[in-house]
């Protein structure tokens, strides 16, 4: 009497098979839906979420010591490492920039008053200049004084609507940049004081076998660092050696140069030579020979080997990605993201080219 019994209870089990995978389906929709809504409303403040982070993993191990000395005393060491960072990232930038506003408008001012006479720095390079090479050099640079003006005015008049209709977005936007500042200041605290907890919680739920997992979050933490420690850091060596010198040669602007210098040290390859290899080789075809030599010796052997000195103290050769990686991984990021995207590019391609070696590394492994 039991024997027909036993092939309907088949049917049941396959129907409850079917149906827990159904259910995992619809699961895992409703994840990916939930979290692509919570990237939507946060988008706003992506930058905020995306410098937390960046803050909090390079100021980790500056965490970790005062954890050490004060164990039991979580809140207390995020809120001191929080004053660390507003004391020594948020203060400095906002007087930098200060301080590099009012230089810009001084030499703007300079320029429209003709201060700075261009065309008589056109007329002491031509002069300086070879007389067989002096065709090509009128052939693609006028010295007309009005001419330049003209060009000057036109350039500064483009320049000047961009600068207001940046202060204004600016101004408008003063509250939205308050609260994004606070968000991100606000964040960065949980994130010092609950970071590690959070991160095995993150790594436990991500869908990847543990050694792939663990690689995948070294590298991504391995670059944010890097790029902090052996970009940011560095860059603003840079600059702050290129100001100097220039302020020691009495060159007019130094801090401006110095920050345009900074800005341009993360871009690899170029970087700063792009400022003081012209305004050396400006110094010495108008005759200021000595400044000229002391400039152009200082930008080759100190200011471009801070890189090659600094960066290997701060990150390790085996972090560092190729140049020409990181040069368009760099460049891209600022064409998309713009400032944000110093960060975003150089990860981005640390993700690529670790999620190629981990496939690569399991394609072989099955192989064998």
């Amino acid at each position: 009497m039991s024997d027909p019994a036993k092939p309907k209870t088949r049917p049941k089990r396959a129907m409850s098979h079917e149906g827990a995978k159904f259910e995992d389906r619809v699961l895992l929709g409703f994840v990916a839906a939930a979290s692509l809504a919570m990237v939507w409303i946060s988008w706003p403040f992506f930058g905020a979420i995306l410098w937390a982070l960046v803050v909090t993993i390079a100021f980790a191990p500056v965490h970790d010591r005062l954890a050490l000395m004060m164990p039991r005393r979580r809140n207390s060491v995020a809120l001191l490492s929080l004053l660390l960072v507003i004391a020594l990232v948020i203060v400095p930038a906002f007087i930098v920039g200060s301080m590099m506003v009012d230089e810009a408008l001084k030499t703007y001012n300079s320029l429209q008053s003709r201060e700075i006479d261009l065309g008589k720095i056109v007329r002491d390079i031509e002069a300086a200049i070879p007389s067989q090479w002096r065709v090509l050099f009128e052939r693609y640079v006028t010295t007309d004084v009005e001419v330049l003006q003209a060009r000057l005015s036109s350039m500064l008049t483009s320049g000047l609507q961009l600068v207001a209709s940046e202060a204004v977005s600016v101004g408008q936007g003063a509250f939205s940049f308050a609260m994004a500042l606070g968000v991100m200041l606000y964040l960065t605290f949980f994130l010092l004081r609950d970071g590690r907890h959070l991160t095995r919680k993150i790594g436990e739920m991500v869908p990847l076998r543990p050694e792939q997992r663990g690689a995948l979050f070294d590298k991504f933490t391995t670059v944010i660092r890097a790029t902090v420690k052996g970009s940011v850091i560095v860059a603003i060596v840079q600059g702050i050696l290129g100001g100097f010198l220039f302020s020691m040669l009495d060159i007019r602007a130094a801090l401006l140069w110095g920050v345009v210098m900074g800005l341009l040290a993360l871009i690899p390859a170029v970087g700063t030579g792009l400022v003081w290899f012209p305004v050396g080789i400006y110094l010495l075809v108008t005759g200021s020979v000595w400044h000229g030599v002391v400039l152009l010796l200082c930008g080759f052997f100190i200011i471009s080997m801070v890189d090659n000195v600094l960066r290997p103290i701060l990150v390790g050769q085996d972090t560092r990605m190729p140049d020409y990686v990181v040069l368009i991984s760099t460049l891209g990021g600022l064409s998309v993201m713009g400032i944000n995207g110093l960060i975003v590019g150089p990860v981005v391609a640390a993700m690529f080219i670790s999620a190629w070696e981990i496939f690569g590394e399991s394609r072989a492994a099955e192989r064998h």
